[in-house]
């Protein structure tokens, strides 16, 4: 019994270190392979960026990282990664509702 304890509390621990946030001025390449959506090309040009100067915000993070853009910056920022210990503005409501494909039109 008290190894299902022990392996259920060991289970948790993980599972909110994966979903802790990355500071994008601090994490490391592992750091960011580990949140969904970067690999690691991208891994390597948020590291190589971020050598030449710290990210002032996340404008500046997706003007000089390439492949990234205001959907893919949402999903990071979603994702626990951090620009000056800021989520991405507008991250957390996601993208904008779409219509559903059975909505029907107001009668005239």
């Amino acid at each position: 019994m008290f190894k299902k304890v022990l392996a259920s509390l060991a289970l948790v621990a993980l599972s909110m270190a994966a979903s802790a946030a990355v500071e994008i001025n601090k994490g490391s390449v592992a750091d960011f392979d580990g949140l969904p959506g970067v690999g690691p090309a991208l891994s390597k040009r948020i590291v190589d960026a971020r050598q030449q100067a710290e990210f002032k915000d996340w404008a500046d993070f997706m003007a000089r990282v390439k492949g990234v853009k205001q959907k893919s910056a949402a999903k990071l920022s979603a994702a626990g990664l951090t620009v000056n210990g800021k989520p991405l503005d507008g991250a957390a409501e996601g993208s904008p509702a779409k219509k559903s494909p059975t909505a029907r039109k107001p009668a005239h």
